[in-house]
């Protein structure tokens, strides 16, 4: 597909950072809630990396620009912006000054569309308060560039620096930290002031505004909230350091100084956002019991995997998400052990097995290192980059570690047997040994190693590779290591397939007698299993539910699959509870397989139309296009 002079080094950029790059952005806006734009400017400080360079590109997207100058002479400068390339937006091209200039600032003035795809404009009723607007961004992986104009790549990052103007009565936060206490301009507007000192993509600035509260939940964070969600926010997220101290033991040091937690309204449309200082996650982590925590650390581990060592373009999106899914699932084993780490491993195999189901045969983006020229990132997005990720790094740890795939197969295979035995007893705490070989000493270092080696950097998977075989100049296993096979094949990894034939396929879990001994993460795969079984009749789902109540489950992971469980088994009763699902909250991971699975069923199609039309000013722009696409409507 043509899709006109986008960046030879980035398919989803127009900007040229290899000729001027930009290392420091200032922005000044005022957040204006009536007309749902902002505006004001941003201050771009750029560096000439080719010397006889003339134009500094960046990235725009429906911005109304309004005036360039050069800073330090106050004088305009020529620019022009290009039409609009498919979803990409437009190519801004600023002539620079003649002459060299080793401190060049150039100032934006713009305002923002009040459809900027990255914003989304809450009204009262909106929010959990229903008295105050609300407005928070989601900038990742392409959409900085409707709230700013900038080089919209991960290629390139930036320092920044903000002062935001702001409605008095509300409170606004940012992925940086706070330089001071607001200032009043006059009754109604106040200014917050923000300094992030440690460069980072664009896609990692985020803005948030509304009648925000907080409690402190440790040394260095605190949890935001509307005040109706403050106190179960708080107690949710209590374990926020031990998470944070453990994944310094494996990553190494926390340069960014606070982690704070910001819970948004439920349209957020995904988990979490690893947004630095500033995580923002989604209401539906607050279950009540801290089962749904571990989506704190996979966020929590975004602090070195993504945000300090980040994918060059967002087709080596796995560097950052396949490297977080593994570090995440270390820091759960060290906290809970290894028995909780590869069980969630295989509960992941599983999402990763149904999400490349969803697509078509052979997807080229099923591809752990896709080619995305001229394919949006958020259209590609999906578990193939987090678990197929996880999946290889899992299996170089094994290799690294000296013992062949051969014994760690046998050795699972032997705990699979001793397993099921131990659930026909409904005794799964009495298995709690571990099939894995302790092959984590030899990559543990490798892996601290290549966090600080690659820190600040922009990578892509040849950077990895190179670095593994360079701290590994010996391994024969590593030196004929089938790149090819699990990089450009597109479906399941190899070692995967051999996972799940251990998993579902003894005795149906439908015949354990009292899930009451089992963890949200093990009741979680007892439904997730099932899913993957030929529909249950109705007759059981609801005996099930009868024994197990299932449909009172607060726990978003366990909902989601136990609904998903009924729309399998056409339960017209549970039609319009999957509607409320996911009408209350917007997240895509839910959201999005409830209405694909209610639009193939030819009894609930017109109800989950119907619904959607109805609430889908709710949704962010994302998940509102893609639902609209899943439901083939024209958005």
């Amino acid at each position: 597909m043509a899709i006109g002079p986008l960046s030879p080094g980035d398919p989803h950029s127009f900007s040229r950072p290899d000729d001027v790059a930009v290392s420091h952005m200032h922005l000044s806006l005022e957040v204006d809630f009536e007309r749902n734009t902002l505006s004001g400017f941003v201050d771009l400080t750029v560096d000439r990396k080719l010397k006889k360079a003339t134009t500094l590109i960046l990235d725009s997207r429906d911005e109304k620009i309004l005036q360039i100058i050069d800073q330090k002479t106050g004088i305009s400068l020529d620019y022009s912006v290009d039409e609009p390339i498919l979803s990409f937006g437009s190519k801004l091209s600023i002539s620079l000054p003649k002459v060299p200039d080793d401190n060049l600032v150039i100032r934006i003035k713009y305002e923002t569309s009040p459809s900027a795809e990255s914003l989304q404009w809450l009204k009262p009723e909106q929010t959990c308060g229903k008295k105050l607007p609300y407005l928070f961004s989601q900038c990742q992986p392409i959409h900085c560039r409707s709230m700013v104009p900038c080089q919209d790549t991960p290629s390139v990052k930036v320092t920044y620096t903000a002062e935001i103007t702001v409605p008095s009565n509300l409170v606004a936060l940012m992925s940086a930290i706070k330089a001071g206490e607001p200032t009043p301009i006059d009754r109604s507007r106040s200014i917050h002031k923000f300094e992030q000192k440690v460069p980072i993509p664009t896609y990692l600035i985020a803005l948030a505004v509304g009648a925000l509260d907080f409690r402190k939940i440790g040394p260095r964070s605190n949890v935001w909230s509307e005040k109706e969600y403050v106190e179960k926010a708080a107690y949710e997220f209590a374990d926020t350091e031990k998470m944070l101290h453990t994944a310094e033991e494996i990553c190494g040091p926390y340069v960014w100084g606070i982690y704070d937690l910001l819970v948004l309204p439920p349209s957020f449309p995904y988990g979490g956002m690893e947004n630095p200082c500033l995580t923002f996650v989604t209401p539906t982590l607050l279950a009540g019991d801290r089962s749904l925590a571990d989506v704190v650390v996979h966020e929590i581990t975004h602090s070195w995997t993504g945000n300090l060592v980040t994918n060059k373009t967002f087709e080596h999106f796995w560097l950052n998400e396949g490297f977080t899914m593994f570090v995440e699932r270390k820091i759960l084993g060290r906290m809970f052990g290894d028995k909780y780490r590869h069980f969630s491993a295989i509960g992941g195999l599983k999402d990763l097995k149904e999400g490349i189901e969803a697509r078509k045969k052979d997807d080229p983006t099923t591809c752990l290192v896709p080619n995305l020229k001229g394919v949006h990132p958020d259209d590609a997005f999906s578990t193939c980059p987090y678990e197929k990720g996880h999946t290889i790094l899992f299996h170089l740890e094994t290799l690294l570690g000296g013992s062949g795939i051969a014994q760690l197969l046998l050795s699972v295979i032997t705990w699979r047997i001793r397993k099921t035995e131990s659930l026909r007893a409904g005794k799964w705490e009495k298995c709690k040994d571990s099939p894995f070989p302790r092959k984590k000493k030899v990559f543990d270092p490798f892996l601290k190693d290549y966090l600080d080696h690659f820190k600040h950097q922009s990578i892509v998977t040849n950077d990895f590779i190179k670095y593994l075989n360079e701290y590994f100049p010996d391994n024969k296993d590593l030196k004929s290591f089938d790149w090819e096979l699990w990089l450009n094949t597109p479906g399941m990894p190899p070692l995967s397939k051999k996972w799940l034939s251990w998993d579902g396929q003894g005795d149906c879990p439908f015949q354990i007698s009292d899930l009451s001994s089992f963890t949200a993460q093990q009741v979680k795969e007892f439904v997730a299993l099932l899913l993957h079984e030929s529909p249950l009749s109705l007759q059981k789902l609801k005996t099930m539910d009868k024994v197990y109540d299932l449909s009172s489950k607060t726990n978003a992971e366990i909902r989601f699959r136990w609904l998903r469980l009924c729309i399998k088994g056409k339960w017209e009763e549970k039609i319009v509870d999957s509607l409320d699902f996911v009408s209350e909250q917007g997240r895509m991971k839910y959201v999005r397989p409830i209405y694909r699975d209610l639009c193939a069923w030819e009894a609930a199609r017109e109800q989950a139309i119907a619904r959607f039309e109805e609430t889908k000013s709710n949704f962010m722009y994302v998940a509102r296009s893609l639902l609209a696409r899943d439901l083939n409507l024209r958005e």
